[in-house]
């Protein structure tokens, strides 16, 4: 298994999002991408994205195919239902299918949140270190 630290890169491909900063969360169950403005129509799913790190992302409206709607914990302990995708993904060197469920992570720190469903099997984590991606 590979080791990551507690911030890496993840880039996803099928929404053209390069290498965009992610808090490897052991504690979050699935895979969370920070935007807004979240509407679902005929299926398809809706949403701007918000990276004021990565000025050509951020404000960026996209459509994606809606994989399903998921009840998930919020980190405040609220229940809330929200939409995922299913999308490829590189991280690590590596290309995976990923779900990725989109939120407003606005009170959080960076836009993307990589959770123990995708890390579990593949990777084990060292919390002393960071973007073990750019060694």
């Amino acid at each position: 298994m590979k080791i990551v630290g507690k911030k890496e890169l993840i880039s996803i491909i099928d929404l053209e999002l390069y290498k965009l900063d992610a808090k490897i969360d052991t504690g979050a169950d699935s895979n969370a991408l920070h935007c807004d403005e979240i509407e679902i129509e005929d299926g398809l799913v809706y949403f701007t994205l918000l990276d004021e790190i990565h000025p050509s992302y951020h404000g960026k409206r996209m459509k994606m195919p809606l994989h399903k709607l998921k009840k998930v914990r919020s980190s405040n302990g609220q229940l809330q239902v929200r939409p995922s995708i299913k999308v490829n993904v590189e991280f690590m060197g590596k290309k995976y299918k990923s779900v990725i469920t989109l939120t407003n992570r606005a009170d959080m720190k960076l836009p993307m949140l990589i959770g123990r469903k995708f890390l579990s099997g593949k990777f084990l984590v060292d919390v002393s270190k960071e973007y073990l991606t750019k060694q």
